[in-house]
C-alpha cells in the first residue's frame, strides 16, 4: 500500500506524474541542496579589507542564482505570479521630471510663467516606467576633464540652440563633433569667467577672486546660471555655488551644469519661496538670468534678501537694470524702481561697473525697525523654522534669529565650534549629537572605501579606450546624501581630501538640521521624498540614504515610488548606498530587482538589526 503522500501526490499529477514536473522536482532538490549547504555561513556579507579570491567570489555567484532559481521554482509550484521588472519609458520621457508639466498646468490655469513652476499635485502620473537614457548617451568623464568636456548627446540641446545662447556664460562655448568644450587648451576659457569673477571681487574691495574665502564668501546662489561657467570658475576657487534656474523643455541650464558635475538644481521664485531657510548664502548672482527684479512690488528682491545672510552680496549683471548716471557714479539724480526697493530692504549700492551692480545686505539688526516711511515689515519668527515652497512673502525675515551673524564675523573653515553651535541648538542641533555624528561617518567613510573598492572608489578605475586617471581615482564626482542630518558625510568627505561634493538633502518632517549644513558651507536644501526631485534624469553618481527607508515607511509613503525616482536621477552605472534596519533593507531589496539593480545586503554591525544595501545601476539603452 502506497503512504498518504504519494496518494496526494497521484491525486494531483495522476497515477504517472508527468516528466516536466519530475524535472522541475528534480531541479528543486538540487537548488535546495545548494541552499542549505550555504546556511552555515552568514546571511549577509561581512565587511572586510582582504580582497575576496574572484573563485569564491563565483562560487557565491553561483551559491546566490541558485537560491534564485529555487525561489523561482518554488513560485511557479505555488502558482504565484513574480513581480516583473519596470519596462523602459518611451523616448519622450528622456528628459522627464514629475511635478513640471507645462501642459497640465497651462490647462490648471496657471500662466504669467506660473506654468514653469513646481506643481505635484497635478502630476499623479500612474505610469510606473524605467527613464531611459537617448540613444547616444555615454558615460560622462571624469574630473577634472568632465567639468569641462561633456558629451553633446547626454543633454537635449540641438546645435541652433546652443549657438544662438547670448548669455555672458552661454557664448563662444565650442561645439566640436559629439563633445561640448566649456574650457579651452591653455586653460582660459572663452567667455571671459575669470576676469568677470575677478571684476566683482575688486568692486567689493578686494585684491583678487581668490580672496572671496577669507572675506566670508563661501557659498553662492548663482540665479539662472547658463551653462555653469561662473559656478565652475568658483568651485575651483574652493566656493560652492549653487546653479538654479526654471525648468526648461530644451536647452536647460540645470541640466547643462549637472552633466559637467556641478551643483543644481530646478528653482523659481515666481510664486513661491525656494527651499532654503533664511540667512543660507554669502552671495546671490544674477547675470542676465531673465527675472524682471522690480515687479510684483519688489517681491523677488525681498526673498533674495531672505536667504542672504547679514553682509552678503547681490551681484546682478544685466543691461536693463543699469541705474541712471555714468558707469562711475553711484547714483543719478532720480532713484529707478530697483534703487528705490533695495533701499527700502536695507541694502546698499557697493559699486557699479558697465553693467554689473553689486549691492550689500545690511548688517545692522536694527536697519529696518529705525526706518519708518515705506519700510518692509518684519516676518512673525515661526516664518524663519521651515520654507518649503511657500508662498513668497512681503516681509523681513531672519532679523531675531541667533544666526543673525555678518559673514565678516564667521570662522573660515567647515568645523564648527561648541560657541557656533549653540547660535543652531534652539531648532535643530545639540553640541554633543554634532561631534558624537561627525566622528561617526568619519568611520563609516572609511569602512564604504574599503568595503566598495574597487567597486566606486577604485585604485584601477580605467576603462578600455581610457586614458590613466588622476588621482584620486574617483569614479563618482557627486553624491546625493538623501537623509543628510547634520551633513556628517559631506564633513568626512572632505577631511579625507575626496574630490566629490555631495548635495545634502534634509526631508520634510524631520529635525531641519539644513541651517547648521548652509552654515558650514556645503550645499543643501529641503525636500519631500513622497514627491520627485526638482532635477533632470541621469544627475547623479551615487546616491546615499541612512535611516530614510524606514522613516518614509512611518509616514506612509511609497518606498517602489521612491526607488523609481532614484533610478531616474541616478545616472547609469552608478551606486546606491542605503543603510536602514533589516525590515527596510530587505523590502527595499526585494524592489530592486525590478527596476532591474544589480543588488546585495552587508551586514556592517554584527550584533544589531542594521544592514546596507549596495546597488548599481545598469547602462540600459533598450
Amino acid at each position: 500500500m502506497r503512504s498518504s503522500w504519494i496518494n496526494k501526490l497521484s491525486l494531483i499529477f495522476g497515477p504517472r506524474p508527468p516528466l516536466s514536473w519530475l524535472l522541475l522536482c528534480l531541479i528543486s532538490v538540487l537548488a535546495l541542496i545548494a541552499v542549505l549547504g550555504s546556511s552555515s555561513t552568514n546571511s549577509f556579507e561581512s565587511v572586510t579589507s582582504i580582497p575576496v579570491p574572484d573563485v569564491y567570489a563565483n562560487y557565491r555567484r553561483l551559491k546566490e542564482q541558485a537560491a534564485i532559481d529555487y525561489l523561482d521554482l518554488r513560485t511557479l509550484s505555488l502558482g504565484v505570479t513574480r513581480q516583473r521588472e519596470f519596462s523602459l519609458c518611451g523616448k519622450e520621457r528622456e528628459t522627464y521630471i514629475p511635478c513640471y508639466n507645462v501642459s497640465a498646468n497651462l490647462l490648471a490655469g496657471f500662466k504669467d510663467g506660473e506654468e514653469f513652476d513646481r506643481h505635484c499635485e497635478l502630476s499623479r502620473d500612474g505610469q510606473q516606467c524605467l527613464v531611459r537614457p537617448p540613444k547616444d548617451y555615454k558615460i560622462s568623464l571624469r574630473w577634472p576633464a568632465g567639468k569641462d568636456v561633456i558629451w553633446s548627446g547626454n543633454v537635449k540641446i540641438t546645435k541652433d540652440q546652443f549657438l544662438s545662447s547670448g548669455s555672458m556664460t552661454k557664448r563662444m562655448m565650442l561645439l566640436e563633433e559629439n563633445q561640448i568644450a566649456f574650457h579651452s587648451e591653455d586653460g582660459l576659457n572663452f567667455d571671459g569667467v575669470k576676469d568677470y569673477s575677478r571684476q566683482i571681487a575688486e568692486m567689493i574691495g578686494l585684491g583678487s577672486d581668490t580672496e572671496f574665502l577669507q572675506a566670508g564668501v563661501r557659498t553662492v546662489l548663482d540665479v539662472g546660471c547658463g551653462f555653469g561657467s561662473f559656478a565652475a570658475h568658483l568651485v575651483s576657487l574652493k566656493l560652492m555655488a549653487i546653479c538654479i534656474a526654471e525648468y526648461e523643455v530644451t536647452g536647460s541650464q540645470v541640466q547643462l551644469a549637472l552633466e559637467r558635475g556641478l551643483p543644481a538644481m530646478i528653482g523659481n521664485f515666481i510664486t513661491r519661496q525656494l527651499p532654503y531657510p533664511s540667512l543660507s548664502f554669502d552671495m546671490v548672482h544674477c547675470a542676465q538670468c531673465g527675472i524682471i527684479w522690480d515687479k510684483k512690488d519688489g517681491m523677488f528682491l525681498i526673498e533674495v534678501d531672505r536667504v542672504l545672510k547679514p553682509g552678503g552680496y547681490f551681484v546682478l549683471t544685466s543691461p536693463t537694470s543699469k541705474p541712471h548716471g555714468s558707469s562711475s557714479t553711484k547714483k543719478g539724480n532720480m532713484l529707478t524702481p530697483i534703487e528705490e526697493h533695495t533701499q527700502r530692504i536695507c541694502w546698499s549700492l557697493l559699486a557699479q561697473q558697465d553693467e554689473t551692480l553689486i549691492w550689500q545686505k545690511t548688517m545692522d539688526v536694527h536697519c529696518h525697525t529705525s526706518r519708518k516711511q515705506g519700510a518692509v515689515p518684519l516676518c512673525k519668527e515661526e516664518h524663519d523654522i521651515q520654507s518649503y515652497y511657500q508662498p513668497l512673502t512681503p516681509c523681513i525675515s531672519g532679523t531675531t534669529s541667533k544666526r543673525w551673524i555678518p559673514i565678516q564675523n564667521r570662522s573660515s573653515g567647515f568645523h564648527l565650534s561648541s560657541v557656533e553651535l549653540e547660535v543652531h541648538g534652539k531648532y535643530w542641533v545639540n553640541p554633543d549629537d554634532y561631534f558624537e555624528d561627525l566622528e561617526f561617518w568619519r568611520s563609516a567613510l572609511r569602512n564604504y572605501w574599503s568595503l566598495l573598492t574597487p567597486l566606486i572608489f577604485s585604485d584601477h578605475p580605467k576603462r578600455p579606450g581610457d586614458e590613466d586617471p588622476l588621482p584620486p581615482f574617483n569614479m563618482i564626482r557627486n553624491v546625493m546624501d538623501m537623509s543628510a542630518h547634520y551633513g556628517g558625510l559631506n564633513a568626512a568627505f572632505l577631511e579625507a581630501k575626496r574630490s566629490v561634493w555631495v548635495m545634502n538633502v534634509v526631508p520634510t518632517r524631520t529635525q531641519n538640521t539644513l541651517p547648521l549644513i548652509l552654515y558650514q558651507g556645503f550645499a543643501g536644501v529641503l525636500h519631500d521624498w513622497c514627491e520627485s526631485f526638482p532635477t533632470y534624469p541621469r544627475s547623479y553618481d551615487m546616491l546615499h540614504a541612512n535611516g530614510l527607508l524606514s522613516h518614509l515607511i512611518s509616514e506612509g509613503c511609497s518606498i517602489m515610488n521612491l526607488l523609481l525616482e532614484m533610478d531616474r536621477i541616478l545616472r547609469p552605472e552608478g551606486w546606491v548606498v542605503l543603510s536602514d534596519n533589516l525590515i527596510a533593507i530587505e523590502k527595499a531589496r526585494s524592489l530592486a530587482t525590478q527596476v532591474r539593480w544589480e543588488a546585495r545586503v552587508i551586514d556592517l554591525q554584527k550584533g544589531t538589526d542594521q544592514r546596507l544595501l549596495v546597488c548599481q545601476k545598469p547602462f540600459l539603452k533598450k
